[in-house]
């Protein structure tokens, strides 16, 4: 890992954890954890016998969530994979052509895998 100044990266651990959090709590909201940090959408009455009007509701909350969940699920693993980064000594490079990260880029988004050359590629 270059140097990046101990008081950012304090702050961009901050954020990832905050981040975190937030993700893990709307995972919750709209969907369940099925294991290993992997997630599926659901809706508030799965497992319930439902009459035909509550399970037209369902099928319409489970197209909304499944989506929504997978979206979710992918930023969260983003989040993890920079927070093992963090504790590897390899935060902050991209995983394209191994060169530093811009900080106000890491800044903007504490995640961000490539530098701003590889992410549009």
């Amino acid at each position: 890992m270059y140097h990046i100044p101990e008081d950012t990266l304090a702050d961009l651990q901050t954020a990832l954890q905050a981040e975190r959090a937030a993700l893990e709590e709307e995972l919750g909201t709209y969907g369940k954890n099925v294991g290993n940090d992997e997630w599926e959408g659901s809706s508030e009455s799965e497992g319930e016998e439902a009459d035909p009007e509550d399970a037209a509701d369902n099928i319409e909350q489970l197209a909304t969530n499944v989506p929504l969940v997978a979206d979710l699920e992918r930023r969260h693993k983003d989040i993890l994979l920079a927070m093992k980064k963090l504790r590897e000594g390899t935060y902050g490079t991209c995983e394209e052509c191994g060169e530093e990260i811009d900080i106000d880029r890491l800044e903007a988004d504490p995640a961000v895998r490539t530098c701003l050359t590889h992410a549009q590629q």
